[in-house]
């Protein structure tokens, strides 16, 4: 019977045997204990949740194990270290909460298979005594620890916190909100902990109830089946099926239908939309509108540039337009030569984000540069936003980049050669993704474009996970040099960036924007595993030393980070700027382009930068 148990009875009371001098008084017997009544409470409190074995049928009541917990406070404080971008409060409440029933999930497991040792062994009668008594002395360890414990972990994180700010150029403010982070955080884990309990509560009174037609271990295999299907069904098609991601579609659609406050139908036949447009403008979708309402006219490049300018072609095909990539890259072909596009100086194939997104500062340097002679082109692949599309159909922009490349390339190749514009290819994000995507290879790419600025493209951006892979020895993961940078260079600082290595840079050019505290060129879920490559010494110039790799805890620090890459300031996070500028310049310089031209085109580009 359990040491405790108020239902045991207490037996005959040792009488102790009178010694010889038991006549007269002890002094230690005399000297009463002190705060009795308190000291038994608190041995009362510490004792019984912990002694008494609870119900069976409210196995979601029991009181938290040691182990778990302790193993989920580490898990904690591990979650309160810097990862790659300054985060707000909230998301570290949440990021610390999800990494602590992580903890606990772990913990529970190692209690659990450390009790099934134990009782293989077939303990004495009285080490189960032993045990309890330890357990509760280690939760009155724990409660003085934890909690001075945490309050340093919350310190040291905002200084950690304020280092990492400084180096990102960020104002030295506090974001941190210490007990805000800890409720947060404990709320989060409880929910979670408390959801996986529901899960086991079920699934026991499954088995209970099976046990009664069939055999307790086909009982025990149809319950866990079950429940796994519950839970893989419930969390993939009705939170993420018909849930988020359903409630996001739907706002997505609505969005997609919407004009920006300000933009106006273009009155150019150059431009999609416009008058003669094969592209009604009710199609174009958000983003597409956008692109094609803010289309440079030739006034304003000449009065950037000081040159005399065209006004440049902008092309755009929304998910509306067209049925299927197929039929939407025939719509774009058919609406450059509508435009003319085959006879200007540049044709420029843009790459899309979820909604149908085109960075305004990616695509209008490489118009100033080239006095507007010019044709961009893109379609839209989806009206999600980035970061839905990233989860559930990132696939289809490389099939719509690829449609669309093949399109315009295989009629660029019915011109005469001396009379085709060059082709080139841009994109940032997922849209770089796409752009990479829609060719085979490095080598393929260098073969059928005469350029290419990619932006932050993920980690899952094939040529660039090549050239990573490939690069040359003793070059840094965020800064890799490959083939001695013979046709692909990497850049944070494109001004100086690109001028390394020091051997020939030559033509086809390619440029990736790459920044070494760029969450979403990084993530990968490798990352709650392995410790990744660009954690590893040298560390990348805006990255704080403290950083560093914690399993499970840096792949949600890291999930954390693409939400806030905004949040900082370029060339920081997933913010690249103006640094299209020099890119551009580099990878496709007009003749009589000057040093001067740029600095002057940087200015006007840095007074006009629009967020994203």
């Amino acid at each position: 019977m359990p040491y405790g148990d108020p239902t045991r009875s207490p037996g005959p009371t040792a009488v102790p045997t009178p010694g010889p001098d038991a006549a007269g008084p002890c002094p230690e017997a005399e000297v009463p204990p002190r705060f009795p009544r308190t000291r038994r409470l608190l041995l009362r409190f510490c004792r019984r949740p912990y002694w008494q074995r609870p119900r069976t049928d409210w196995l979601v009541r029991r009181w938290p194990g040691l182990t778990a917990t302790c193993v989920a406070t580490v898990f904690f404080w591990l979650s309160l270290t810097p990862s790659l971008v300054p985060r707000p409060w909230y998301l570290q409440g949440v990021i610390g909460g999800i990494t602590a029933a992580i903890g606990y999930a772990l913990g529970a497991l190692a209690h659990w298979l450390i009790r099934l040792a134990v009782t293989a062994l077939r303990p004495r009668p009285d080490a189960r005594r032993r045990a309890q008594r330890l357990r509760a002395r280690g939760w009155l360890g724990y409660y003085v620890a934890a909690v001075a414990l945490t309050v340093v972990a919350l310190s040291e994180s905002a200084r950690m916190q304020r280092e990492l700010r400084a180096l990102q150029e960020l104002p030295e403010t506090l974001t941190w909100h210490s007990l805000m982070i800890s409720l947060l955080a404990l709320a989060v884990a409880a929910a979670l902990v408390l959801i996986a309990r529901t899960v086991r509560l079920g699934t026991r009174a499954l088995i209970r109830v099976l046990c009664r037609f069939v055999p307790r271990p086909l009982a025990v295999a149809v319950a866990l089946l079950v429940s796994a299907t519950a839970v893989v069904v419930g969390s993939r098609d009705v939170v993420f099926g018909r849930g988020v991601v359903d409630v996001a579609s739907r706002i997505a659609e609505s969005t997609n239908q919407d004009t920006k406050e300000g933009m106006r139908r273009p009155s150019s036949r150059l431009v999609s939309g416009g008058p003669e447009s094969l592209v009604r403008w009710e199609d174009l979708g958000y983003e597409g509108r956008n692109f094609a309402g803010s289309a440079l006219s030739a006034r304003t490049i000449e009065q950037v540039t000081h040159r005399p300018a065209r006004e440049p072609v902008r092309v755009y095909v929304g998910a509306q337009s067209a049925d299927g990539f197929a039929e939407g890259a025939r719509l774009a072909v058919a609406e450059l030569e509508r435009t003319g596009a085959f006879d200007r100086d540049v044709l420029a194939v843009a790459g899309t984000t979820g909604r149908g997104w085109v960075n305004s500062t990616d695509a209008e340097p490489l118009e100033f540069l080239h006095g507007g002679d010019t044709a961009i082109v893109a379609m839209q692949y989806s009206y999600l936003p980035s970061w839905l599309s990233f989860l559930v159909d990132k696939e289809q922009a490389g099939r719509a980049n690829r449609a669309l490349v093949e399109a315009v390339r295989a009629r660029l190749l019915a011109e005469p050669p001396d009379e085709r514009p060059k082709l080139v290819v841009f994109g940032e994000s997922l849209g770089a993704y796409g752009i990479e995507a829609a060719f085979d290879g490095p080598d393929d790419l260098l073969r059928k474009v005469d350029g290419a600025v990619l932006a932050g493209s993920p980690d899952f951006a094939p040529i660039r996970r090549e050239l990573t892979a490939g690069r040359d020895p003793g070059t840094p993961v965020w800064r890799p040099e490959y083939a001695d940078g013979r046709h692909f260079r990497f850049a944070q600082w494109p001004e100086k960036d690109l001028a390394r290595p020091e051997g020939a840079w030559r033509y086809p050019r390619v440029v990736h924007l790459q920044n070494a505290s760029d969450a979403v060129v990084w993530w990968s879920p490798e990352l709650a595993l392995h410790r990744p490559e660009w954690l590893r010494q040298p560390l990348g110039p805006d990255i704080t030393d403290e950083v560093n790799w914690f399993p499970f805890v840096t792949f949600w620090q890291t999930t954390v980070d693409m939400a806030v890459s905004y949040g900082v300031e370029a060339p920081h996070g997933h913010r690249y700027g103006t640094g299209s500028v020099e890119a551009w310049t580099s990878v496709l310089p007009p003749d009589d382009w000057t040093d001067e031209d740029t600095r002057r085109l940087k200015r006007h580009m840095d007074a006009r930068e629009a967020p994203y």
